[in-house]
């Protein structure tokens, strides 16, 4: 179910004159980066890659059609972390399933209107909790924070339409609220990560902080670089790892501000895992990139892309 990158670019709504930026400096060499392995069985539009460290596997939403479509044809895929595919439809009865993460053993996913949780058992997967987001649209990224509150990103278009404005929702204890909406959610808000007390939104050209108590913002990096931030990874302490689906690039931002390009890939990647890992000091760890225009989702040693712009 091969997709061009134009057709992506419309369903998401954006102009495709985002992707005339400029790189930042320290910029990798495009196609220098060599995947560790490539899976292309089993996937139909993955969107999200997460690694779980508890079972040690890499889960992976695929969409399998429309990306608004309530078609039943969603699906998780469970890979093991040489590339071994566990489980081709490892949980099923998803729509259009993206952002994705955990909360001890359940595997919690986004999908257009509701997050749904997986619990992850011996003989597979066990639907274990649906919760509806009254008025959501088009949920995308997926966070989760120590005490089981998740949180989870909405847009769909950029200006978003009047009547429904960009939104982080919360969801505590199985009851959704709003966390933050409108202007202060930034523009077009798709990848989210929690790091501490502090929930980090990748937006257009920003990557943004919120307070998880008070929700007061700061701008962690502002960059013309960044067209859309479709995943969100812990680097080395208050730095990130931020995959661009638009502009096909997987950049580093540093704990100052400062963004690195570390490879541009010749497709788009979206919402990116990570396994990390400490090597010679320095955050590192294999990082997982969808492609939903090839079907596919490779693996690639972070290590060499960090160490080749430093």
């Amino acid at each position: 179910m091969k997709r061009s990158a134009f057709a992506w670019f419309v369903a998401l709504g954006v102009s495709g004159t985002l992707l005339a930026q400029a790189p930042p400096v320290g910029q990798a060499e495009t196609g220098a980066a060599r995947p560790l392995w490539t899976v292309e069985t089993a996937l139909a539009s993955p969107y999200s890659a997460y690694y779980h460290q508890r079972s040690n596997s890499i889960f992976v939403s695929n969409i399998n059609g429309g990306r608004f479509d309530k078609d039943g044809n969603g699906y998780l895929t469970r890979i093991a972390p040489n590339g071994k595919v566990l489980a081709g439809k490892w949980a099923t009865g998803l729509n259009a399933p993206k952002g994705i993460r955990s909360v001890g053993n359940t595997i919690w996913v986004a999908d257009i209107d509701e997050v749904v949780g997986f619990e992850l058992t011996a003989d597979g997967a066990r639907l274990q909790s649906r919760v509806r987001i009254d008025g959501a649209r088009f949920l995308n990224d997926l966070a989760t924070a120590p005490d089981g509150t998740i949180f989870v990103s909405e847009s769909s278009s950029d200006p978003a339409p009047r009547d429904h404005p960009p939104r982080i929702y919360m969801i505590k204890d199985g009851r959704p609220s709003v966390f933050i909406e409108g202007e202060g959610a930034g523009a077009l808000p798709i990848g989210v990560l929690v790091d501490g007390d502090r929930l980090i939104v990748g937006t257009h050209r920003q990557l943004l902080a919120f307070d998880l108590k008070t929700r007061a913002r700061t701008i962690v990096a502002a960059t013309s670089a960044v067209s859309e931030v479709s995943g969100v990874e812990p680097a080395e302490p208050g730095a990130y790892f931020v995959s661009d689906l638009l502009s096909r690039q997987l950049f580093h931002i540093a704990r100052d501000g400062k963004v690195t390009t570390l490879v541009t890939f010749d497709r788009g990647g979206a919402d990116i895992g990570v396994s990390p890992r400490i090597e010679q000091l320095v955050q590192a760890g294999t990082v997982f990139v969808p492609f939903p225009e090839e079907d596919s989702v490779s693996a690639y040693e972070l290590y060499p892309l960090i160490r080749a712009v430093r």
